[in-house]
């Protein structure tokens, strides 16, 4: 599983590392639990600073103080978990290579699944 989050907002680099870092819940939250091995590669960008092409001298940028970080993180999250939610849920069965097949799932069953073991949304 690759994520990648990007925001505009003014982040500095250690801020998207932990960032990144919160995609892991929203793939907790899908059920998944980062097994040994299973490569999943984290990501996150910000495009809120500028920064000139060409620089002769030291240039200012700007940064969100570290006690503003929290909605993002939820935002991390919870675009994390519904990201993988969507693609689970758009893929259609399928038949393959000797005889063997993968069934689309059930929107309505899923939908009824979710909300038994995820009382608190």
């Amino acid at each position: 599983m690759i994520v990648i989050l990007a925001t505009d907002a003014p982040l500095i680099p250690t801020q998207c590392t932990r960032l990144a870092k919160r995609a892991t819940v929203g793939l907790a939250r899908a059920g998944g639990v980062g097994h040994n091995g299973s490569g999943d590669i984290f990501l996150a960008f910000a495009t809120g600073n500028h920064l000139p092409l060409q620089h002769n001298k030291p240039f200012d940028i700007q940064m969100l103080p570290h006690d503003h970080l929290d909605p993002f993180f939820e935002a991390a999250a919870e675009a994390t978990e519904e990201s993988i939610l969507n693609a689970l849920t758009a893929a259609e069965s399928m038949h393959g290579w000797q005889g063997h097949s993968a069934q689309a799932l059930p929107l309505d069953e899923l939908q009824s699944i979710m909300r038994r073991y995820q009382p608190y949304r």
